[in-house]
């Protein structure tokens, strides 16, 4: 199992990596090429919408084609898409190049979460989850390090060269190291009537639904705090790149941490607790850290404290709501990941553009949609936890 959750994770990590490598140069980036910082988000914005809406198409690719053939062609695009990010000269076509790799990455978020239903369900299932998360999770640590790391050296430009070598790379490993899960045999042809088929059964799914939307927000709050961050961190506390990089990681640390006792917790308590017990922490650390902003209690170390308490409550939401979410639709599993997948980086990529509507460099609007987050995933516990323990009894 570790084995092929290391794959996984590193073929999992381009896309994360495409974000958090970037964000210690965000502020350069803005100077470079005499933008704004809402300007700047913009390539964030971007790059979510096109990494959700292309999962629609790589999900039932997946399920027709085998799971390795849309790994080809997407990291392939996200390649050629990189090199186009490495040389724009505007904000406008780092955007518009910055679409295309979210268009290209995407594929790495889909069809892993498929491969896993392909070989296992339930705990089973959530652990491997969890492990994939692990590696995952170290994105968040190292990245911006490397980021920063590499900007000092190559400005900010140099940071797509080595997303770049990462993707060919996982396009190596895709080769040589992964093996096809999904059969001949046990392949779905796709057609518009079964894509629409399946897809009516999936959005007619309440638990389906809103599983997919309890993490969906959960990310949706990660990807607020992503793209207003950097500038918190930086413009706010006057960190450096290498410092905002620290603190970032520390952030991360509660969310990787609490992600490997998903599984385990899962056996023991039950899927339906430990969904709420996370959700629980994420909702009173949001909000009893937007409450010490607001009054103005908002230093340093209280926010990346609150931050790190809360995200160790998604830690726990995330995998297991991504797994239960897919375990009662194994024969189309690609495209339930898909458009799971989907409707999760729309939300975030509407919160990005939410947050930037009100942001002014400060912490406060940072952890109000944050907490916003956190309220809306709450509300929908209430609402699909006891359809989920029915299900499971």
């Amino acid at each position: 199992m570790f084995r092929i959750a290391l794959i996984l994770g590193l073929l999992s990590a381009v896309g994360p990596f495409a974000i958090d490598m970037y964000l210690p140069a965000m502020p350069q980036i803005t100077d470079d090429l005499a933008t704004t910082a809402g300007g700047t988000q913009q390539t964030l914005t971007a790059f979510f919408l096109a990494f959700g809406l292309a999962q629609l198409v790589y999900g039932p690719w997946a399920d027709q084609a085998g799971r390795k053939l849309p790994i080809y062609t997407g990291l392939t695009i996200f390649v050629l898409a990189t090199v186009g990010c490495a040389l724009a000269p505007t904000i406008e076509l780092l955007v518009a190049f910055r679409f295309l790799q979210g268009l290209g990455g995407s594929v790495v978020m889909v069809v892993p979460r498929a491969v896993i239903r392909d070989m296992h369900t339930g705990p089973q299932a959530t652990k491997l989850m969890a492990m994939v998360m692990l590696v995952i999770s170290i994105s968040p640590m190292l990245a911006p390090l490397a980021g920063s790391a590499v900007t000092a050296v190559a400005g900010w430009r140099g940071i797509f060269g080595v997303l770049g070598l990462a993707a060919l790379i996982s396009l190596i490993l895709t080769a040589t190291a992964l093996r096809e899960t999904l059969p001949p045999e046990r392949r779905v042809r796709v057609n518009l009537r079964s894509l629409l088929r399946g897809t009516r059964t999936l959005l007619t799914d309440p638990t389906f639904m809103g599983l997919t939307f309890i993490g969906g927000f959960g990310m949706a709050s990660f990807f607020a705090f992503l793209a207003s961050a950097s500038f918190v961190y930086v413009d706010q506390f006057g960190l450096t790149p290498t410092g905002f990089s620290l603190a970032f990681a520390v952030n991360a640390v509660g969310f990787f941490s609490a992600s490997q006792l998903a599984g385990p917790l899962g056996e023991r308590m039950g899927t339906a607790r430990v969904i709420r017990l996370g959700i629980t922490g994420f909702v009173l650390f949001a909000t009893a850290t937007l409450a010490l902003v607001a009054a103005g209690y908002g230093s340093l170390p209280v926010l990346i404290a609150g931050l790190l308490l809360g995200n160790a409550g998604l830690g726990l939401v995330i995998p297991t709501t991504m797994v239960m979410a897919l375990d009662p639709h194994g024969e189309i599993a690609g495209l339930a990941s898909s458009l799971g997948g989907t409707l999760q980086m729309l939300a975030g990529g509407i919160m990005i553009a939410v947050s930037g509507l009100f942001f002014d460099g400060t912490a406060l609007p940072m952890m109000a949609v944050i907490a916003g987050c956190a309220w809306a995933a709450g509300l929908l516990t209430l609402a699909v936890l006891p359809r989920l323990s029915r299900q499971v009894a």
